[in-house]
């Protein structure tokens, strides 16, 4: 038995038990300033794919959805963006054109977790009550995390810059035009980062434009990475470290950047314990990252302030009626919108299955992906588990590159985003993958 499930006999009354539970509390109950059968928290990939599904089988007024921003975006298309793929403007739709319909839409953040008493409490005062809750949050980017990295971002004549924010994604391409040869620089983070390979995409979409525009021949690339493997798969690892061989990029493990001036970047290498210092004409930074700040200490959050969820059925191991779902869960998988989009098959089958007094029965197997750009017209397509087992969709060897797997990515995955798991529609590739593979994949 999973340690999070509650026994069998005390699941079986389903909903009766959280309603039980619901209204045992008068006087918390009387201070509430409504109800929902379902309550999720975010509204990112994950809390709406999770949250369209639930309003289509459950019915209208039956989800509240708690989400502060206006506009959402779709993140992984920053490092396009960033290359000059793709214009920001193709990130972006309003929250509200894809909010469920009659879902109540709480335009607020969550700043405290009561789950002993079923309700969430807003940075505006509101005490939102549910029987059943999904927190699909995301995490955060630290900029603060490097010192000196948040003025040189926001400075427009800077060369340093990020794809990890629509603020400074445009701004990623703009350096790469202006560059005109010297030291190149790309950072990666210790783990967890939203997509770890991000980092070093945008590093060969930069290296690709600079060859192709004459300015690579006066270039050294480099890629400092925290890490001590370029991938942490080795079969895509492999891969990837042949196309740093030919084309000539400096790779250093286990260098963690600290600390940014004007014309340096200033770095720790972990292994010995020593500080390097090189200087840049052009910086792409990717800052460190972790769960919300507000998370540290609430009572559906782990010691470190992730969601703490069971791996498999992403219920919450202490509270029946919670789940999680994406970046802000310890489910140790990249954070990807691949893994929200399998977390979010698992999580419709699991809740159902709660509501009806059932234990969970779907199990997540940790699938994520990571399509690892490597140039203009070229993507070797990542797929894997929780064990760092390849699971590949296509009948063929996915860790080459491969102009299919390019467009798969800038063309063909924006619609199954927008169209698809934002809508609830897709749970990602496992039928795909049995039909590819004659079922003889799970």
């Amino acid at each position: 038995m999973l340690l999070q499930r509650a026994p069998r006999s005390t699941l079986r009354n389903g909903s009766g038990l959280f309603k039980s539970l619901f209204h045992s509390t008068p006087s918390a109950r009387a201070q509430l300033d409504h109800t929902h059968q379902f309550v999720v928290v975010g509204g990112g990939a994950g809390g709406l794919a999770v949250g369209s599904w639930i309003r289509r089988k459950y019915g209208e007024n039956s989800l509240a959805i708690i989400e502060p921003a206006d506009t959402h975006y779709y993140q992984p298309m920053f490092t396009l963006v960033g290359g000059g793929a793709k214009k920001m403007d193709a990130t972006a739709r309003p929250m509200a054109s894809l909010m469920p319909p009659d879902a109540k839409w709480v335009r607020s953040s969550v700043t405290e977790f009561r789950p002993d008493e079923n309700y969430v409490v807003t940075a505006d005062g509101q005490r939102v009550g549910y029987e059943y809750l999904v927190v699909a949050l995301g995490l955060e980017v630290k900029y603060d995390g490097i010192k000196g990295l948040q003025p040189l971002l926001e400075d427009p004549q800077s060369m340093v810059s990020t794809n990890y924010s629509p603020l400074y994604a445009s701004k990623t391409f703009q350096n790469i035009q202006r560059f005109t040869g010297g030291n190149a620089i790309f950072t990666m983070p210790p783990l967890p980062v939203k997509c770890p390979g991000a980092p070093q995409k945008i590093m060969y979409l930069a290296e690709d434009y600079w060859r192709k525009h004459g300015v690579r021949d006066e270039t050294t690339v480099t890629y400092n990475t925290a890490l001590g493997v370029i991938f942490g798969v080795k079969k895509y690892a492999n891969s990837l470290l042949k196309v740093v061989e030919e084309r000539d990029i400096k790779l250093n493990f286990q260098r963690k950047c600290v600390e940014i001036t004007k014309n340096e970047a200033i770095f720790e290498n972990t292994q010995e314990g020593t500080i390097e210092t090189y200087k840049y004409d052009f910086l792409h930074a990717s800052p460190p990252q972790g769960p919300l700040a507000m998370m540290k200490g609430q009572p559906i959050s782990d010691e470190i302030g992730w969601v703490d969820v069971d791996k498999t059925t992403l219920q919450h191991r202490r509270y029946p009626n919670v789940f999680g779902i994406g970046d802000c869960t310890n489910v140790p998988t990249s954070k990807t919108a691949a893994a929200v989009a399998a977390e979010s098959a698992i999580l419709k089958t699991n809740i159902a299955a709660v509501v009806k007094g059932l234990n969970p029965s779907a199990l997540y197997d940790g699938y994520t992906s990571c399509p690892l750009i490597t140039g203009y017209g070229k993507t070797i397509l990542a797929e894997f588990d929780f064990n760092a087992n390849p699971l590949e969709t296509f009948p063929f060897d996915q860790g080459k590159e491969r102009r299919s797997m390019y467009h798969l990515k800038k063309d063909v995955m924006p619609e199954l985003y927008w169209e698809g798991l934002l809508k609830g529609l897709w749970g990602g590739p496992a039928i795909a993958r049995k039909i590819m593979h004659l079922g003889t994949r799970e």
